[in-house]
């Protein structure tokens, strides 16, 4: 992948969608999360046509905190997995990634300051005010091979009107394989981190 990648979250939509980019402006992916399922399920497409489904990502079970979601090709290949860590999670966003193959986590991805995240869903619940919240605080999240080992990816939310713009930037050596699901793990991560507030 050509870094940094750029996340577009769309404020003003009736289901959430994402648009991914590289650093060259081109289309890397897009996502439209269907609303009302039981059990999640999200279409990862080339663009956003939609013509050319890239990936889905499925949840193991119905409406669950500690739920694992799993990243399949069109085909029904498993390109990896991401599970948040139950109660480590409440305060503190916490996940586990799994690269293809993987059963044990390959990957942690933690929250850099949770007081950030919490001011930051604070301010733009307020009207007026919360339109300018996309200027002042910047949550991070940063994905390591283990709890306190050197970083792999980092992404960061940017200062954006009208839209969420998230930058995600290599920070350490992953395989493409590993990439790709973290670039995944990500993106789940931020639609589940979205609705948590």
């Amino acid at each position: 992948m050509n870094y940094p990648v750029t996340l577009r979250f769309k404020l003003i939509a009736l289901t959430p969608q994402i648009y991914v980019t590289d650093a060259g402006g081109r289309t890397i992916c897009y996502v439209k999360q269907k609303l009302f399922r039981f059990r999640e399920k999200v279409e990862v497409f080339t663009d956003d046509t939609m013509r050319q489904l890239m990936a889905t990502i499925e949840a193991d079970r119905i409406i669950d905190w500690s739920a694992r979601y799993t990243f399949k090709s069109p085909d029904g290949r498993i390109l990896g997995a991401i599970g948040r860590r139950g109660m480590k999670s409440l305060w503190k966003a916490h996940y586990d990634v799994f690269a293809p193959g993987a059963q044990s986590p390959t990957f942690s991805i933690q929250e850099d300051n949770a007081f950030t995240k919490f001011l930051d869903g604070l301010v733009s619940g307020i009207p007026v005010v919360g339109m300018f919240a996309g200027y002042m605080l910047h949550p991070s999240y940063t994905a390591s091979r283990a709890a306190g080992d050197a970083p792999v990816m980092r992404l960061t939310k940017q200062p954006a009107f009208w839209e969420g713009l998230f930058k995600l930037e290599p920070a350490g050596a992953a395989d493409e394989g590993e990439q790709l699901a973290l670039l995944l793990g990500f993106l789940m991560m931020n639609l589940l981190e979205r609705a948590r507030g």
